[in-house]
């Protein structure tokens, strides 16, 4: 591990500062920069930690929504029990992260912001039509996964909280790695106010909806509706675990498990 300078701010004004820096590196929960730093692939001058800031942490109602800070971790997003009333899919979704060490640590700000292929998090974001909130602007869910390991993020800017509206139905269903417990597939489906939506993560290089699956749930939100409807390989992910065909065949078997969940 390369050396560094460690800081704690205690305000986003004093992060914001520090990322003057274009060395410096935001830690949040560390699961993905530590090890990245253990294996020298990365060599920041400064490691920023955001766990001594209030304001990003906790959990609370905003009329027809539930706003989670980014600082929260997997594991009260699990406990909640605002989360468990309001968007019961969205706590057990958080209870599936990983296991009980990475639940601990983890935070939902820092596994939107790095966006993994396999990441459960970028699902429900877009699944239930969440809004990422920053410190300088708000960004639609559709917006703000853009690439494998890439956002909408500016240079300069933190992810601060997240606010999703609250639905009827919702349910997030995962073949996961048996050792890692990423995500080899993984389908949130949502009843929301502007329609039926399916996110699919694992699957591809980064989260992505399925249009087909929305139209046909939307006239008949019933697991037959879907069983048809076939994803096309082309683009997806193909590696030890899975074949880019297997995690298409997955894709609709997960959907359909999770419309079936939503009864």
């Amino acid at each position: 591990m390369y050396e560094f300078e460690y800081q704690k701010p205690a305000s986003l004004d004093d992060v914001s500062r520090l990322l003057g820096d274009e060395d410096a590196k935001l830690v949040a929960g560390g699961m993905t920069l530590i090890p990245t730093l253990k294996m020298r692939l990365a060599k920041p001058t400064q490691l920023v930690d955001l766990s001594a800031i209030p304001s990003l942490k906790g959990i609370s109602e905003d009329g027809d929504a539930i706003v989670i800070g980014a600082m929260t971790r997997h594991a009260d997003v699990n406990c909640s029990d605002v989360v468990k009333r309001a968007i019961p899919a969205l706590a057990a979704m958080a209870g599936m992260i990983g296991d009980p060490a990475v639940r601990n640590r983890g935070t939902i700000g820092g596994s939107i912001a790095n966006n993994d292929p396999a990441a459960d998090y970028p699902a429900a974001v877009v699944a239930l039509n969440a809004t990422v909130r920053t410190n300088k602007r708000e960004i639609a869910a559709d917006q703000f996964f853009t690439g494998m390991f890439e956002t909408a993020l500016q240079p300069g800017e933190i992810v601060t909280a997240v606010r999703f509206p609250k639905v009827a139905q919702a349910n997030y269903q995962k073949f996961r790695n048996p050792a890692s417990r990423y995500a080899i597939v993984g389908v949130f489906v949502a009843k929301t106010s502007a329609g039926v939506r399916v996110a699919v993560t694992g699957a591809g290089p980064s989260v992505f909806r399925v249009p087909e699956m929305e139209a046909a749930l939307a006239k008949s939100f019933t697991p037959d509706a879907i069983k048809d409807i076939a994803i096309k390989d082309d683009g997806l992910n193909s590696d030890i675990h899975a074949s880019a065909e297997y995690r298409a065949h997955l894709v609709t078997v997960m959907a359909r498990r999770a419309v079936a969940a939503c009864a």
